[in-house]
């Protein structure tokens, strides 16, 4: 080696010598729970508005599991003044006796220990969501205060905590002759930096999905919030996930192609699954699965399962029956599952979920479970009700011609596009870096703010593709309408990953697809079609966090050379109180009213900008959020604008 390089070599290697020894005095060991509040994201998943209700599910959950194991028949959530939440069941309480191990109550160690409760032993639950062991003691650590009541053994024991610290000893404050548990807790500000205020609505939904998933138990949610205005429902349905079924095709104004609602069961050893089927004239397919009454939002093997077994059960019927023809090609998932409203609940022992947030079951022994009754009751049924088979055969037929239709229109497409001797729209106005990672598109509604845009960009990472006339509403068409529609096209050519069953993330040109419209009704509803589109056809895109909603402002006031852009009313009026009088305020009515420079500064520029990433936290949600305004039905969507329109801004009347 030549002896400068070694010197030189050498030298770097000195200068990065350690000064700090690494021995056992350096591990930093997290005390109690210490460590959930130095990195709450990993208990909770986030410390926005996800986390915060997230801390409310953890002890609903764990009333769930008494309602589980046969103890529990109602569960009480408020919402008080503060929001500050009490949870409250007629389970059996939390054991108050002493835990041998630790020397404290158990109620105690449950609440101060991580990966303390009866779910590990087995003895204390059969089946639980909450197997993790975590969740009260998670929710104790990021509460600002923390109590817990306990009816049990004639007394009521009470105790409280300060961020997870002790502040009084477990004692007897009062007899009783009931049993349950009772938790008061306030989430921590320093914690939830974002937010510390619960959404009704969130709850709402959450509170009624178990309500159904556990059929008889009464579960009731009371908002205290505002002493005028108390908001009280109950949920209880004795039908389960049946009920759950109807609920979800009611609410969407779905209409069912046969009026029975399928429901299959099956129990072996200590698991359990049961699911509930209905087939309606929609296009899309809407499946929610569970474990443990823990919404597997990301599938498992419960869901692969159940679809395996759907496929098989369609095409093994129709090649018995004729069907499908012998020269027919075999139905594929999608077709079977075009139009179906299906939801899926596994109960079992020791379940193994994929992180904390529980998102995907990984017990490969559901699938068996899940598969075998499935292809086995569903044919039964079908080979016993040969009408309805046939009426629900009849749709999957038609989505697989559909499908075919598509295909060719894919094929059409392309052969189109090679002898045009240009893949990309006529209308983009691309950018010079061509690495993903750098670049973004923004989808702008109209000729006018797209030369405006065009002007204004940064043309190096900046992208802008002008939408014009009437967008196809794909909540009423089928995959072959979608594909060649002459103002989607160009979307779909721009972001270059194709769509359908083609998609593929991994030719994305540009990882921010910005969605940029005017604040008024038309750009609400440019904007909800748009997602509709990506939510249906281009998933991953939303899932990945690629899709923003671009920010432009409202108002711009101005005094002197003092210019203010404001996007709320209530921004306005506080430049216009700061700055005194004699301002003078612009109201954009249009993203075409803005000049390049304005618009740059506004709404594109990296550094200045405001936008809003995409995100499905609750696909059920933003499902059924579309579905309502999307489809045919009017009455699912005057009562869904009736219920929001307090929250309605902007109407450019």
């Amino acid at each position: 080696m030549n002896d400068q390089i070694k010197n030189t070599i050498e030298e770097e290697v000195m200068d990065t010598v350690v000064t700090e020894t690494y021995d056992a005095s350096a591990i930093q060991v997290l005390e109690g729970l210490e460590a959930v509040r130095k990195r709450p994201g990993m208990y909770i998943g986030s410390t926005g508005p996800k986390g915060l209700h997230h801390l409310v599910y953890e002890i609903v959950d764990n009333s769930i599991d008494e309602a589980l194991a046969g103890y529990c028949t109602h569960i009480e959530v408020e919402i008080l003044p503060g929001d500050i939440i009490t949870v409250r069941d007629n389970g059996r309480g939390i054991p108050v006796g002493i835990n041998e191990q630790q020397g404290l109550p158990a109620v105690t160690v449950v609440l101060t220990v991580l990966h303390a409760g009866g779910k590990f032993g087995g003895s204390g639950y059969k089946v639980s969501g909450g197997l993790h062991g975590v969740g009260s003691s998670v929710v104790n650590a990021l509460s600002e205060w923390f109590e817990v009541e306990v009816s049990q053994n004639g007394h009521v024991h009470h105790q409280r905590f300060e961020r997870g610290n002790i502040v009084t000893d477990l004692k007897v404050i009062g007899d009783t002759e009931e049993t349950g548990t009772f938790i008061k807790f306030k989430a921590d500000p320093e914690i939830f930096t974002e937010t510390t205020v619960y959404e009704y609505e969130i709850l709402q939904r959450r509170l009624r999905e178990q309500a159904f998933l556990n059929a008889g138990l009464s579960i009731t949610l009371t908002d205290k919030r505002d002493s005028e205005n108390i908001i009280e429902e109950n949920f209880c349905y004795e039908g389960g996930i049946k009920s759950f079924v109807d609920y979800i095709n009611t609410s969407r104004g779905l209409t069912p192609v046969v009026e029975d609602i399928m429901h299959f069961t099956t129990v072996s050893g200590d698991r359990s699954a049961e699911v509930s089927i209905s087939y309606n004239d929609g296009y899309n397919e809407i499946i929610l699965s569970f474990a443990n009454g823990v919404r597997t939002i990301d599938g498992g093997t419960h869901e692969n399962g159940f679809k395996t077994a759907l496929t098989r059960v369609f095409n093994e019927y129709g090649r018995k029956f004729k069907l499908l023809k012998d020269n027919d090609k075999n139905l594929s998932g999608d077709d079977v599952r075009e139009g179906l409203t299906a939801v899926i609940s596994v109960k079992l022992t020791e379940a193994e979920f994929e992180g904390q947030t529980k998102g995907k079951l990984g017990n490969t022994e559901m699938q068996t479970i899940v598969s075998k009754m499935i292809y086995e009751k569903l044919m039964t049924y079908f080979e016993e009700n040969p009408q309805t088979a046939k009426a629900i055969f009849n749709k999957a037929l038609d989505a697989s011609r559909a499908r075919e239709a598509a295909r060719k229109a894919r094929d059409s497409a392309r052969r189109k596009s090679a002898l045009e001797g240009n893949s990309l729209p006529g209308k983009l106005a691309d950018c010079i870096d061509k690495n993903p990672e750098n670049t973004e598109i923004f989808i702008v509604e109209g000729d006018s703010a797209g030369g405006s845009a065009k002007e204004g960009r940064d043309n190096r990472i900046q992208a802008i593709l002008p939408l014009w006339g009437k967008m196809l509403n794909v909540e009423k068409a089928r995959i072959d309408k979608v594909i060649g529609n002459d103002k989607l096209t160009p979307v779909v050519t721009a972001l270059g990953t194709g769509i359908g069953e083609e998609f593929n993330i991994e030719k994305l040109r540009y990882h921010k697809i910005v969605i940029m419209a005017d604040a008024d009704v038309d750009g609400q509803h440019i904007r909800t079609l748009l997602l509709t589109f990506f939510f249906r056809y281009m998933r991953d895109l939303i899932d990945g966090g690629y899709i923003y909603i671009a920010q432009p402002p409202l108002f711009k006031v101005s005094k002197g050379k003092r210019h203010e852009y404001a996007f709320s009313d209530e921004q306005r009026d506080a430049f216009l109180e700061e700055m005194g009088a004699n301002c003078d305020v612009q109201r954009y009515k249009g993203l075409g009213e803005m000049d390049p420079e304005q618009l740059w500064e506004t709404t594109m520029d990296p550094a200045t900008r405001t936008m809003l990433r995409v995100t499905l936290e609750d696909a059920m949600e933003a499902d059924e959020t579309f579905s309502i305004l999307m489809g045919d039905k009017v009455e699912p969507r005057r009562e869904f604008i009736e219920k929001n329109a307090k929250y309605v801004q902007n109407l450019d009347i």
